[in-house]
């Protein structure tokens, strides 16, 4: 029997390998989260760099394990990345079901402007 983040990883790279491939020029929208927090990056994959992030542990949320708080992070990302002037990503949701807190800060940074 296969460990639970072996799995995870295989699904991570299929994930990434799809978003290679559609990205074209935009950034990439990646998210992890873990049973007490959640965390997401916008990142320039041809140069290698992290343009802006926000996380549960950076807003000081009471919990980060709840759909409210990943809403928070959401809308914080979409913020951070308009600042940068990042409109249009793709959404790397790293290997994780699109369902509960991942959903809800995509559907989040959605609403606060960003394109995916």
């Amino acid at each position: 029997m296969t460990k639970l983040n072996d799995r995870i990883e295989r699904r991570k790279g299929r994930v990434r390998g799809v978003l290679r491939m559609a990205a074209g020029d935009r950034k990439r929208l990646s998210v992890f989260r873990s049973s007490k927090h959640i965390y997401a990056q916008v990142i320039d994959d041809q140069k290698g760099e992290t343009l802006a992030s926000a996380s549960s542990l950076q807003l000081k949320l009471k919990t980060g394990g709840n759909v409210a708080a990943a809403k928070e992070i959401g809308k914080t990302i979409a913020e951070k990345a308009k600042e940068k002037g990042i409109k249009k990503v793709v959404f790397d949701r790293g290997g994780f079901l699109y369902h509960g807190r991942i959903k809800a800060l995509a559907d989040a940074a959605r609403e606060a402007g960003l394109e995916f």
